[in-house]
């Protein structure tokens, strides 16, 4: 290989495998028999004897999919896989745009097919082992449908839009940000309304303590809100979540099924405060304005690689053995060249992602007088999802968006 642009992505690949499977390797050998003191009571010697064992499921099948993954990429590359599918398509005398949508539309749908045998597996034997899983056949065939006729209906005109952009107008790179951008908002907005019903059921929460508790809280706390509902999480999974949705002064909040039924007033109260910590100390727009900024330098280096009178942007194109430049081919050999400063901006990402967790459960903790609540749902959601209770500090660090639950009740405990 002596086109050096191909040998540095090679090479970033293959450090990034090698971080993710160090970070595993790591967190398999952290795994301590002895339960910490702060979860007895909460887990029996079966319970966290279960959880350790999902955590070394989980850890070797990631190793194996993204062992899978980067086979696949690097055999289709070394067959000439994207010059012969950019040639192919180019025969058919289309114009770039939609040439661009269905060879990214290939590209798509080729690693989706490759990836559904995990997938599936994951599901029905990983999960069911578990007792994690409540997912029917029927609701997983449904779901990859939804799922593929969701990202045609959306994905096809927004990369239409940005290929139209980048071969049509002056500053191309800026206006196809500005567009993603607007697309991303709107995405925000109607999601809760219209996306995400497709796939669950969202009930008004039936008149009671909770949500009496739940709107009282809210005013304490000056947060708008409008509505209330119930998802059923338990339609897929034994798993609990609770999120909020909406812009402005029309919040809504939705909480699993799960969440309820597992969780007493009290520990529910205490994660939602912890939720309305996020958007008292900012951290939604935060982290919405430091996404519009980094797509902002994406489509600018986008637009760097597709110039074709640029030197780099043919070295580029060498490397994956493709003969003309094109705003769509250089979209993906862009997220290829990407992924390394992308792993780094994440664990930035991360870095902050953790302390905004820290500031929500602060938040949460002085709303209602006490951590303790908040402490028990943490316990119990730990349990609940068999979540790793001793991680290793590095994939800590590199991978993940939440402290660990000790880590987290130790900083509340500190509090008093």
């Amino acid at each position: 290989m002596d086109n050096p642009t191909a040998m540095f992505i090679v090479i970033a690949l293959l450090t990034l495998w090698n971080l993710d499977f160090i970070a595993s390797l790591l967190n398999l050998k952290a795994l301590d028999p002895k339960l910490p003191d702060e979860f007895k009571g909460v887990y029996d010697d079966e319970k966290y004897a279960k959880s350790q064992d999902y955590t070394r499921v989980s850890e070797r099948y990631g190793i194996i999919t993204a062992t899978y993954s980067l086979t696949v990429l690097l055999v289709f590359w070394a067959c000439n896989g994207f010059g012969f599918l950019d040639s192919w398509l180019r025969d058919f005398g289309w114009s770039e745009t939609v040439t661009g949508i269905v060879f990214i539309g290939v590209l798509f749908v080729g690693n989706t097919l490759l990836n559904l045998p995990f997938q599936i597996y994951d599901t029905f034997v990983i999960e069911e082992r578990f007792g994690f899983n409540k997912t029917t056949p029927k609701t997983f065939i449904v779901d990859q449908i939804k799922g593929l006729v969701l990202a045609a209906v959306l994905g096809i005109p927004l990369l239409a839009m940005v290929l139209w952009i980048f071969g049509a107008v002056e500053n191309a790179w800026l206006w196809a940000w500005l567009a993603f951008t607007a697309f991303q908002l709107l995405m925000t907005y109607l999601a809760p309304t219209y996306i995400l019903p497709l796939f669950n059921k969202f009930e008004p929460m039936e008149d009671g303590e909770l949500k009496t508790r739940i709107q009282e809280m809210s005013k304490k706390c000056d947060f708008p809100l409008t509505e209330i509902h119930v998802m059923d999480g338990s339609k897929r999974s034994t798993k609990s979540n609770a999120f909020f949705t909406g812009f402005g002064k029309r919040k809504k909040i939705a909480l699993f099924d799960t969440l309820i039924e597992n969780h007493g007033t009290e520990e529910l109260l205490g994660v939602l405060a912890h939720e309305i910590g996020h958007f008292k100390k900012k951290h939604i727009i935060q982290r919405m304005i430091f996404s519009i900024i980094q797509t902002a330098v994406v489509f600018f280096l986008i637009g760097l690689v597709t110039d074709k009178s640029s030197e780099f942007a043919r070295q580029l194109f060498d490397a994956f053995g493709v003969k003309e430049i094109s705003t769509y081919a250089g979209l993906v050999f862009f997220m290829l060249l990407f992924s390394p400063v992308s792993k780094i901006l994440s664990i930035f990402g991360n870095i902050n992602s953790r302390k905004h967790e820290f500031e929500a459960d602060a938040y949460a903790a002085e709303i209602q007088g006490t951590p303790e609540h908040l402490v028990t749902a943490l316990k119990k959601l730990s349990a609940d999802n068999l979540s790793n209770l001793t991680p290793h500090p590095f994939p800590v660090f590199m991978d993940y968006s939440h402290p660990p639950t000790l880590v987290r009740i130790k900083a509340l405990r500190r509090l008093g």
